[in-house]
């Protein structure tokens, strides 16, 4: 008769696999400067969780700024505080909506082809054949991957957050009609640049993340092509749930740090 598992036993794994991803991100970053250089593998990692993104990023931005902004303007409009849409906006994307639907977007699209890619090599025996030929697939396959996410994250979070701003701006300015002077001015008097880096830092270890747990689940994979299946899907869902619970986290980190340092 199979038993089926205890939460206890269920708690107990999940904090070995977490112990075992801190291993693997600890040897990643080890790794990265050692020779033979990766750097080729970088850039095209690069190429493809950066530049294939910016399409999809650029069209979620910009409804993201107009739905906002439109559900910002009603609501203000009833109290009659319509010249603040914009600087209430610009904060909400800044400093939450464009770290975390950038860092879910490229979660799916890129973190899950990472699962697949490395899944399918693992079940067809190319990862021990790397291995076997004396190959570090560590340094080849992961940290690559976790460069590449760490340094495109930031520049796809900026193209988020201006395509987003457009959106607002052509909805607070163009068709709801307010003043496009006072939209600027109370974005330049309440947005600040520790608010935009804010943002970029939770970006960049949404990177991190999804690299790292996509990798790990790919590279761990059993079970033939259900097995790559099954990862892919496990790695892209506790991606995406460890982004939206590490953004609540990092925006209290950051807030406690400004307080300590007297920035607030």
């Amino acid at each position: 008769m199979e038993i089926s598992s205890t939460p206890t036993s269920s708690f107990k794994a999940f904090i070995n696999e977490v112990g075992q991803m801190s291993i693997m991100l600890f040897h990643s970053l080890r790794l990265i400067s050692q020779k033979p250089s990766r750097w080729s593998e970088i850039l095209k990692h690069m190429e493809f969780i950066g530049n294939q993104s910016v399409g999809i990023i650029s069209l979620t931005g910009l409804f993201t700024g107009l739905a906002l902004s439109f559900q910002v303007y009603l609501g203000f409009k009833i109290v009659n505080a319509t010249n603040l849409v914009g600087p209430v906006v610009a904060l909400g994307i800044f400093r939450e909506l464009g770290p975390v639907l950038t860092g879910l977007i490229v979660a799916a699209r890129a973190g899950g082809a990472m699962a697949a890619r490395l899944g399918t090599m693992r079940v067809n025996e190319q990862i021990d054949a790397l291995d076997v030929m004396g190959v570090n697939t560590i340094q080849y396959l992961i940290s690559p991957r976790v460069v590449a996410a760490f340094l495109c994250m930031p520049m796809l979070t900026i193209v988020f957050d201006f395509v987003a701003m457009v959106g607002s701006w052509f909805l607070v300015v163009k068709l709801v009609e307010l003043d496009q002077a006072v939209f600027f001015d109370r974005i330049n008097q309440t947005v600040e640049l520790k608010h935009i880096i804010e943002g970029l830092i939770k970006s960049c270890v949404f990177g991190v993340i999804f690299a790292l747990v996509c990798s790990f689940k790919g590279y761990f994979t059993k079970g033939g092509a259900k097995g790559v299946g099954e990862a892919t899907n496990r790695g892209v869902v506790i991606s995406m749930v460890m982004i939206i619970v590490l953004d609540y986290f990092l925006a209290n980190i950051i807030r406690l740090y400004d307080v300590v340092m007297g920035h607030v």
